[in-house]
């Protein structure tokens, strides 16, 4: 049971954050742009973390470990590619939506964020795909692509109001819709 556990968080943590960050955008109270704005900037901390990870590979290859350990010395799990092991991308990109939430969103996002940051890290280990350098690497470029992005957050502010009006949320949803109907009273 513990492998099948290991496997779904090693294997589909891009999917478990997409999933939250949708209900997350949808659960936050219809006027929290802040929220939802900080949501925006995790999910960009993700992204840029992954870049960063491009740039890191790039310069320094390290194989994985089922690559290079001796043939039943361990386990292999999930089958992966034999590209680069360092820093691990699944890593990188749930610490940069934990460190991108970090300080700006609700506890409760931020902590389930950082709690299944902390158990894919477990999991790409105990599956066989990364070195425990691999993930602790990924962390730290998560968490500083974290800190990096919200020092651009004024510049990305606009773009986060912009999709939270594009599904009627934040304080000038309501005022329209509030001026649409008095001027059918008119």
């Amino acid at each position: 049971m513990l492998d099948k556990i290991m496997i779904f968080f090693a294997k589909d943590a891009l999917e478990i954050y997409a999933v939250l960050f949708v209900i997350a955008f949808f659960a936050l109270p219809k006027r929290d742009v802040e929220h939802r704005h900080a949501l925006v900037m995790a999910g960009l901390s993700g992204i840029l973390a992954l870049v960063i990870n491009v740039v890191i590979s790039h310069v320094w290859f390290r194989p994985r470990p089922f690559t290079v350990l001796p043939h039943g010395t361990y386990t292999e799990l999930v089958a992966h590619n034999t590209d680069a092991s360092f820093p691990s991308d699944h890593a990188s990109g749930s610490w940069g939506f934990a460190g991108g939430s970090w300080g700006h969103n609700t506890k409760r996002i931020s902590r389930t964020f950082t709690v299944i940051a902390i158990i894919v890290m477990f999991a790409r280990v105990y599956v066989g795909v990364h070195y425990p350098t691999d993930v602790l690497a990924g962390m730290v470029v998560g968490i500083l692509s974290g800190k990096i992005m919200w020092t651009f957050s004024r510049f990305i502010y606009p773009l986060s109001t912009r999709i939270a009006k594009i599904f009627k949320f934040g304080p000038s949803a309501r005022s329209a819709k509030q001026s649409k109907g008095r001027s059918h009273l008119a």
